[in-house]
């Protein structure tokens, strides 16, 4: 499975949800590769995708892609994140 965590310049915001996602899944037990990208590249990156990781400022940027795109508000909130997978992932 590949979730993919994505911010605008692909270096910040985006390494932090992709290491708590890592964390979250470790946790739900959940086999995952997560990689962090920005938005100029988010549709090589998350091609094969199954969650896209992001704000929602960045949702219409992201273009058409088949996996879930999930916004989530607040990057530090690992109940949010851990709510928010597993409806994606369930």
């Amino acid at each position: 499975m590949k979730v993919v965590a994505l911010c605008g310049a692909g270096i910040g915001t985006s390494a932090i949800l992709k290491v708590n996602a890592e964390r979250v899944l470790g946790r739900l037990d959940i086999d995952a590769e997560v990689t962090a990208t920005d938005i100029k590249h988010v549709q090589d990156v998350a091609a094969d995708a199954q969650v896209i990781l992001t704000s929602s400022e960045l949702v219409d940027a992201i273009g058409k892609t088949n996996a879930d795109v999930v916004v989530i508000n607040n990057y530090f909130d690992l109940e949010e994140l851990t709510a928010k997978l597993e409806i994606a992932l369930g």
